[in-house]
């Protein structure tokens, strides 16, 4: 077991400081665009890492839930290796600088960047999961396959998503140049400068690759480095992670005295986690009585460990994806239970709310959905009594509409949900049997739920 109580000076870190990037992710890039472009194929060409990994994932080869994956960028220092190939990715085990591998180059490999790579689903139906991806991205990579025509259905319903997540950045990626001749993919690039055209992505830069051959990853990797800028980080708050993953490390019929806590997984907003750390999950316990009175007991518990990906850690900053080891019953974090939680230091964290009050945007038209006449549909009003599908943070959370007042909203929450004021959340209204992206709102002040003590 990891010494507890680490003593570590918040103030002198940064997250390009070396000992922070050898060890963890500094910075999340989030693979979005429609099921099937080759989101998944991108983050193993760039980190090594194949983010499918259940069984029903691999079967039908689509993302169902988040992958993630961590990659190392270096830089040859030798002026005379030519870009892009002086530009390289590896998996997060390398060390923090060794020879170059171009043969008869005497340079060497220095660290510049430490990524955390969050890879959405692109499949209709799982739009939600998409969306609690988006709570952690910095920046985004949207894959368009150049084999199809632009846009496909969720390629234009995920830039809308990262638009409404208030992403600046976003690099496109033209995949599958392989599989066509050069007329037509020069013809499928302006199809996807007309499709971008009056969007965040306008200005952004779009690279031809094939994920698949490894052709033209080296330009990618170069870019993120060059123009994606590391957000600047809080890292004196209290600590404070979104949880994505939740998960049980216990092999079936482990003895009783190797049994290890719960691991919740997720990425950390602001603050520094160190181990030995007391720490609480809101809304953690929640329980609804015979009078639909609401109870909400918080976790509490003690950081014993911290991995980002195969690293050990003495502490975790904010930026890239960590998993937390504690002292909780696994039975709460086994098959994701925890998701949608937030975590940090005892009675720091947001309150945890069953109504809200927002001031509402809607979407002009409806993406991702082409109905009769080849038109994108109008979006409608919200409506009093109707139900939404809400995203705050990585919660995907039902609602029905209590009020409705010109662009402000009262919504009652199925589930009680840690939520703070100024908060952005996504919305979503069933159609067609589908949740679909209509618009997005900030949280003006919430109801909240007093809590249980232990």
């Amino acid at each position: 077991m990891a010494d507890a109580g680490v003593t570590i000076d918040p103030t002198k870190l940064t997250p390009t400081s070396i000992e922070v990037m050898a060890n963890q992710a500094t910075i999340n890039i989030g693979t979005i665009g429609h099921v099937a472009h080759g989101k998944s194929t991108l983050v193993k060409a760039i980190s090594g890492v194949n983010t499918v990994r259940f069984k029903n994932e691999l079967e039908r080869n689509i993302t169902i839930k988040l992958g993630y994956a961590n990659a190392k960028i270096y830089k040859c220092n030798n002026p005379e290796c030519p870009r892009p190939g002086c530009f390289r990715s590896y998996g997060s085990e390398k060390p923090v600088e060794f020879p170059c591998e171009r043969s008869g180059c005497e340079g060497t490999m220095k660290l510049l960047r430490h990524v955390s790579f969050v890879d959405c689903p692109g499949h209709d139906l799982l739009m939600a999961t998409m969306l609690n991806g988006a709570a952690v991205m910095d920046a985004a990579m949207l894959l368009v396959a150049a084999n199809e025509t632009c846009p496909q259905p969720q390629t234009s319903e995920h830039l809308a998503a990262v638009e409404t997540m208030k992403l600046e950045h976003i690099i496109i990626l033209q995949n599958k140049v392989d599989l066509i001749r050069e007329e037509q993919a020069l013809k499928h690039y302006e199809q996807i400068q007309n499709f971008t055209k009056g969007t965040v992505a306008e200005q952004s830069p779009i690279i031809p690759i094939s994920a698949q051959l490894k052709f033209n990853i080296e330009a990618v990797v170069e870019y993120i480095y060059r123009n994606i800028p590391v957000p600047v980080r809080d890292f004196t708050s209290d600590p404070h992670l979104i949880v994505i993953r939740s998960f049980d490390v216990n092999k079936p019929g482990q003895e009783v005295d190797q049994l290890k806590g719960g691991v919740a997984g997720g990425s950390i907003l602001r603050g520094v986690i160190k181990l030995g750390d007391l720490i609480e999950v809101r809304p953690g316990i929640v329980e609804v009585g015979g009078n639909s009175k609401v109870r909400v007991r918080p976790l509490r518990s003690r950081v014993m460990t911290l991995n980002a990906d195969k690293n050990q850690l003495q502490f975790a900053v904010p930026g890239g994806l960590i998993g937390v080891g504690t002292l909780m019953d696994p039975m709460l974090c086994r098959g994701d239970k925890l998701v949608g939680s937030v975590l940090g230091t005892v009675g720091s964290l947001p309150k945890v709310v069953v109504e809200i009050e927002i001031k509402y945007f809607l979407l002009r038209r409806l993406l991702g959905v082409v109905s009769e006449g080849k038109k994108q549909a109008k979006i409608s009003k919200l409506s009093k009594n109707e139900g939404l599908l809400v995203n705050i943070g990585s919660n995907a959370v039902g609602a029905r509409v209590v009020g409705v007042k010109e662009s402000l909203a009262k919504l009652v929450l199925t589930k009680a949900t840690c939520a703070e004021n100024g908060e952005s959340i996504a919305l979503s209204r069933r159609i067609d049997r589908h949740w679909r992206l209509i618009g997005w709102a900030k949280i003006v002040k919430g109801k909240s739920i007093k809590l249980e003590e232990d």
